[in-house]
């Protein structure tokens, strides 16, 4: 899997009962008590567990829904994951974040997933594990403007082989604005084997 389609998988405490409240008067719900985690405190402590199952930590994020905070785990690997990897990521991480304080007293939802299409392209391995995606970026030089669109046909730690017109040209990430994975959805049809019988 290319990181075409996102995988996610939620675990943490069992979600407390709530009054219903209704009428005009009713009061907003108050917030999580306590400080915000620190996302590079979460990132040191949740970074070594997904390096230990040969995935790498692509994004925490900490959001507030209600009196309870959610924590959002952005995990990749070469060759993508499935969902069991996701589940496997999910207990793993969630037993880590049992033994330690960075989230606090307040509850929590644990959400693990692999990045979806809308994910920028800002890293080597981000370019490499979309070889054979179409995708737009854009050069601070070059002569046919800023806009650039092509389809990775390899990718090293210094620069990426984009094939535009049928040509190979190369690029180097130093030259390179972020890159976007195009959707295509003949692409996905052949990853997928279905078609899609609604037609858009």
């Amino acid at each position: 899997m290319h990181g075409g389609s996102r995988r996610s998988w939620r675990s943490g405490p069992a979600a407390a009962s709530q009054a219903k409240v209704s009428g005009p008067a009713a009061a907003p719900r108050p917030a999580p008590a306590g400080p915000a985690p620190d996302p590079r405190r979460l990132t040191s402590l949740l970074e070594p567990v997904v390096h230990a199952m040969n995935m790498d930590l692509e994004g925490i994020r900490v959001t507030t829904a209600g009196r309870r905070r959610v924590l959002r785990v952005i995990v990749d690997a070469d060759g993508g994951v499935g969902l069991d990897d996701i589940a496997l990521a999910s207990r793993e991480l969630s037993s880590r974040l049992d033994g330690a304080a960075e989230m606090g007293d307040a509850p929590y939802t644990l959400e693990v997933s692999s990045p979806g299409v809308d994910r920028p392209l800002t890293l080597p391995r981000h370019w490499r594990r979309n070889v054979g995606r179409l995708v737009v970026t854009s050069a601070s030089e070059s002569d046919e403007g800023q806009r650039i669109e092509g389809r990775i046909t390899s990718a090293s730690e210094s620069g990426v082989i984009l094939e535009r017109d049928g040509v190979p040209r190369e690029y180097r990430y130093a030259d390179l604005g972020p890159g976007r994975v195009q959707v295509e959805f003949s692409h996905l049809e052949d990853e997928t084997g279905e078609e899609d019988i609604g037609g858009h």
